[in-house]
């Protein structure tokens, strides 16, 4: 009995049952086995995903519970197997694990392309090397013959290809809205074919123009922040299966959403790459404007200061030949009245004054600059041929040169010279030659203004003069017929030659008239300054004037320091206070008067009154009074006698006032008694009087 329990207690189970067992113990042993930490499961991976040529993969190691036997007797163990359906759980789980592992070292493979791209968009700027490392990774992790990214033209509105994987093609342009990559980048939807020549969207000729058989395809768009379809992500002919699967597209996505980061990347650091260069550019264009701006600042303000045609011509090339780093300058002018042309030099390295020359010659390139409207850049051998005026320390290889127009006919030209081996100039210099030459012709034509109205103005003045003489001439004619008529009736030899010493002193003061319209004409302005008595000084001019009084009701009288001395021109002086004098007796007319002249000198100024008893000044005049021609319709009057007391007074670096009542006027002379200044001379007036004949 004993031996039959142990005999039935050793029997295998029932297939079935045993086949239930196998199952259940192999989903024990499953979960209850701990998932692996994520740097073993990835070093799981990797070794998964890497391959292996020295031998083939071992196969998946299945749950020890599976590999134990079930709890039998020693008899029994040592029987044959008896055949069940545990084989087949066995091989299920095999396919399974497996499958499970390829999963795993599959998304493994993805998310290590992934890491790649990402940290190849940080460092890397070049799209190309981006793009092509997607594709690469593209064409591993979706098992595909063939991978092709297309970038949306915006101006074309086509899709070009950009980066071509898996062979080498021409470049293809395809129309937005035809085909599947067009199709796509119309409607921003990925696409997935299984069979490429059963689909009608797909279009066989470009197979036909490339060579290559398209049995499957996937497409996706790429799309950039903003959601707008800037690209295609396109892969052909799944390797190991019939089509692309969901996943494979959900992978796809992921790529192009990567592809489209980095082209989204590229093209701002391409537009900022072009804003800055833009900014560059616009600094560098700032910045010179700026420093052409200062230079025609400072060349106006030289040209401003400068007094004649060469002043002018050198302010313009010291300004002008550094800014063109350029090794001398030349200018070719044509003279206002004759039409001569003036050859004008300066070469710093040489010498730092301008040089100039007459030239007759309206050729060379100068000459040929005059002639023509535009400047322009001369290269050696037009200089060899044309560069014929300037005689240089150096020959030149490169020019630039410019007219300068006139009104009716050209000033000249100008022209900056240097050498090939300096930086050679470009259209920003050529621009600041035609700027400069714009401004030097407008700087001659002013000067040549000025000097034509400074020439105007001094023969105006010249007659003005001239009048003031004639008029300053009634004194010392007066003088001499005074004189001359006294000597008829004289018979003293004494007397006559003093009254003929009288008269040759009035001929010194028509001289020195003369000879003051003569220093004007020149451009000079002398003053004969010395010390006068004033008692001599006021004793001949009474002398004068009694013989202007002569014969009317008018009374002279004289409050002079008789010892005192003073330094003035007498000659001028005299003039200024016979013209005073002369008014006082014009302005008391028949009814006679008096007028006195009253000089108190210090060792600061000599003062000088003459006051008369007549009417006032007319109310009309009084504040116009030293002005020329000003008159108080005086018969035979000019309105000369008091603009020329100002203007001696004014020489004298003094002042004049006057008062004015209907008792009488009053002008008073005040002349500083300072050293001897510039624009004076001290000493005795020269005479032209002829010797004295010996007795």
């Amino acid at each position: 009995m004993a031996g039959m329990t142990r005999a039935k207690s050793s029997r295998p189970p029932p297939p079935k049952l045993q086949k239930e067992r196998a199952v259940e113990a192999g989903a024990r042993a499953k979960s209850s086995r701990p998932p692996p930490a994520r740097g073993e499961r990835l070093k799981s991976d990797e070794r998964a995903s890497r391959p292996n040529t020295s031998r083939p993969p071992l196969p998946p190691r299945l749950p020890r519970d599976l590999l134990r036997e079930p709890a039998a007797s020693t008899a029994a163990s040592s029987r044959p197997p008896v055949a069940t359906d545990a084989p087949t759980a066995t091989t299920s789980e095999e396919r399974d694990s497996r499958l499970s592992l390829s999963a795993d070292a599959r998304e493994a493979r993805v998310a290590r392309a992934l890491r790649e791209i990402g940290a190849a968009l940080g460092p890397s700027e070049d799209l190309d090397d981006i793009l092509e490392l997607v594709l690469a990774k593209t064409q591993e992790l979706l098992e595909s013959e063939r991978a092709t990214l297309y970038l949306l033209d915006e101006g074309t509105g086509e899709l070009v290809s950009r980066i071509v994987g898996g062979g080498q093609v021409r470049s293809i342009r395809m129309r937005v809205g035809y085909g599947i990559a067009g199709i796509v980048a119309q409607t921003g939807k990925p696409i997935r074919v299984r069979d490429a020549y059963a689909d009608p969207r797909f279009e066989a000729h470009w197979d036909v123009l490339t060579g290559f058989r398209t049995r499957n395809t996937l497409a996706t768009p790429l799309k950039n922040h903003s959601g707008s379809t800037v690209g295609v992500l396109q892969v052909l002919n799944k390797r190991r299966l019939d089509e692309f699967t969901e996943d494979d597209e959900a992978l796809l996505v992921a790529l192009s959403t990567q592809a489209a980061v980095a082209i989204d990347n590229s093209r701002l650091v391409l537009r900022l790459k072009e804003n800055y260069r833009a900014l560059l550019d616009t600094q560098q264009t700032l910045e010179r404007r700026v420093r052409d701006l200062q230079l025609m600042y400072e060349l106006e303000r030289s040209t401003a200061h400068a007094t004649s045609l060469p002043a002018i011509i050198e302010a313009v090339f010291r300004h002008l030949v550094p800014a063109c780093r350029a090794r001398a300058g030349a200018a070719l002018i044509a003279e206002e009245e004759s039409g001569d042309l003036a050859l004008f030099v300066w070469e710093p390295d040489v010498e730092q004054t301008l040089t100039r020359r007459a030239t007759k010659s309206r050729v060379g390139l100068l000459g040929s600059a005059m002639q023509s409207s535009e400047p322009r850049i001369l290269g050696a051998a037009e200089l060899q041929l044309e560069l014929s005026e300037a005689v240089l320390s150096f020959t030149p290889e490169i020019a630039i040169s410019a007219p300068l127009d006139g009104e009716s006919s050209p000033l000249g030209a100008i022209a900056v010279l240097g050498q090939s081996g300096h930086e050679p100039p470009g259209e920003d210099d050529v621009e600041l030659v035609r700027l400069v030459s714009a401004n030097v012709s407008t700087a001659i034509r002013l000067q040549r203004a000025a000097t034509a109205r400074e020439r105007s103005e001094r023969l105006t003045t010249i007659g003005s003069l001239l009048s003031q003489v004639v008029h300053d001439f009634k004194t010392p004619m007066t003088v001499i017929s005074g004189y001359a008529q006294l000597m008829v009736d004289i018979d003293d030899r004494t007397q006559r030659s003093d009254y003929a010493e009288e008269i040759l002193k009035q001929f010194d003061v028509i001289t020195s008239m003369q000879r003051e319209v003569l220093e004007f004409a020149r451009g000079q302005r002398t003053l004969f300054v010395r010390r006068v008595y004033l008692g001599k000084f006021f004793d001949e001019l009474t002398s004068q004037i009694g013989l202007e009084i002569a014969g009317t009701l008018v009374m002279l009288e004289l409050d002079v320091d008789r010892k005192g001395m003073a330094r003035f021109d007498e000659s001028r002086l005299s003039r200024a206070l016979h013209n005073l004098v002369r008014n006082a007796i014009e302005a008391m007319g028949s009814v006679g008067g008096t007028v006195t002249l009253r000089a108190v000198s210090t060792p600061a100024s000599l003062v000088i009154e003459v006051r008369d008893t007549g009417p006032g000044i007319p109310p009309q005049v009084e504040g116009r009074l030293f002005q020329s021609f000003v008159t108080a319709n005086k018969q035979g009057g000019t309105g000369l006698g008091l603009a020329i007391v100002k203007k001696i007074v004014d020489e004298h670096g003094g002042s004049i006032r006057v008062e004015s009542s209907s008792k009488g006027a009053s002008f008073t002379i005040e002349l500083p008694q300072a050293p001897v200044v510039q624009g004076t001379r001290a000493g005795k007036r020269p005479s032209n009087r002829p010797p004295a004949p010996r007795s």
